[in-house]
């Protein structure tokens, strides 16, 4: 299993927030690069880059986004973020990205996004938000009265390169993964599982790994010093 470092981006800086609230910023980088650079420096490859204000429909992080990857060759991206139509994931694969991340319209639209999977296969990741169990959506904003169970379900069958599952009642907060949850999903689910959430130490690492996740998302864990980066990066890097 990999660590991947979160860059979240909020008018033009990279910030931490509790809970998803934007009204709870705890972390802010003013240059998203320099947070790119010091995770570099610790041994990290694979990143995870989420544009919040395009998400909200607050805005747009483009052209952070842009500079984020194509900073230097043989990184790895995943990118997302107010990601609904088909010219934002071409756009955003032909950008340097290695896979796309869709959320609202993913779950919103089925037909949709099998186009876009097919169109891309392996290459397209969906977000799945759950709080408590049921799936949210449009930045976390919407209930989608869905549970994650019967979302997994119709996602079966689609060419994806992977779900990432992040349990919103423990973003941000510091209190550990929601392992009930990422054990479902991995046993539940063919695709690769990317775990989010609440990651805060080593142990939540490892026991994430041992359940078969592929990934795991860090945010605030790292940025705060919660975490050891450089112990974090010696274990969790491919």
């Amino acid at each position: 299993m990999i660590a991947i470092p979160a860059i979240d981006l909020r008018e033009g800086a990279c910030v931490q927030l509790v809970g998803g609230s934007y009204e709870a910023e705890r972390v802010r980088v003013n240059d998203p690069l320099d947070a790119l650079k010091q995770w570099l420096a610790l041994g990290f490859r694979t990143f995870h880059v989420v544009d919040l204000d395009a998400a909200l429909g607050k805005g747009s992080n483009a052209d952070v986004v842009a500079r984020l990857v194509s900073h230097a060759p043989g990184l790895t991206f995943t990118v997302g973020g107010g990601v609904r139509d088909a010219s934002r994931v071409e756009a955003v694969l032909a950008g340097g990205a290695s896979s796309v991340v869709v959320g609202t319209r993913a779950i919103e639209d089925l037909a949709w996004l099998t186009e876009v999977a097919e169109r891309f296969p392996g290459r397209v990741v969906v977000a799945a938000d759950v709080k408590g169990r049921e799936v949210v959506t449009r930045g976390w904003t919407a209930g989608s009265a869905r549970d994650i169970r019967d979302v997994l379900s119709a996602l079966e069958p689609l060419p994806l390169g992977g779900m990432l599952v992040t349990a919103v009642h423990k973003e941000g907060q510091l209190g550990g993964v929601d392992l009930p949850l990422m054990e479902e999903v991995a046993r539940s689910s063919r695709h690769r599982l990317l775990a989010s959430g609440g990651v805060t130490t080593l142990e939540d690492l490892r026991a994430l790994a041992k359940l078969g996740a592929h990934g795991a998302v860090v945010g605030m864990a790292l940025y705060t010093g919660r975490l050891d980066a450089r112990a974090v990066a010696r274990e969790f890097t491919e």
